[in-house]
């Protein structure tokens, strides 16, 4: 199975959108594991849960702290609701509920979450975000290399680019 890292990113989720680049452009993984930039594709990401042994999901996440607080959950919510306003409404909750009715949701998955300055649209990155990067990356490989996956460090940094995305 694959080793997946998904990111979700909007408004203070551009750090979180920041970590996928950062690890990206500056880590190179072992055959089988992707970062996957999940945005907000919800049902969409099914197939990549599906498939991934191991999940580490990158997020924006209101726990009521201060902002700019990572936490680190190694269990995270798997629901399914009934009521939707649109076909397109599902949560990342949401597409690991479905995994698991399905028999089909990671062995392993975690949430590395920061708390945002606000859970609004259109909001920027705060400055109480932004300062966490460096130790998001640090947790983010810490817990991959506690599962076994190790990171090699690029002498040079890649850049996504129509040729690169081509060979994807």
């Amino acid at each position: 199975m694959q080793e997946n890292i998904d990111i979700d990113s909007e408004h203070d989720y551009l750090l979180m959108e920041a970590i996928a680049q950062h690890l990206y452009a500056h880590w190179d993984f072992p055959p089988g594991v992707s970062v996957v930039d999940g945005g907000t594709q919800g049902q969409t990401l099914l197939t990549f849960v599906e498939e991934a042994d191991s999940l580490l999901v990158l997020d924006a996440v209101d726990f009521g702290l201060e902002p700019g607080e990572l936490t680190l959950r190694e269990e995270v919510p798997a629901y399914v609701t009934a009521q939707k306003v649109g076909p397109h409404q599902n949560s990342f909750s949401e597409v690991l509920g479905l995994a698991a009715l399905r028999g089909t949701q990671p062995r392993r998955c975690a949430l590395l979450g920061v708390q945002p300055a606000a859970m609004t649209l259109g909001a920027h990155c705060s400055p109480e975000v932004e300062r966490i990067l460096p130790e998001a990356v640090n947790q983010a490989l810490g817990l991959l290399r506690h599962w076994g996956i190790e990171a090699i460090r690029r002498p040079e940094p890649r850049h996504l680019s129509a040729p690169v995305l081509a060979e994807l």
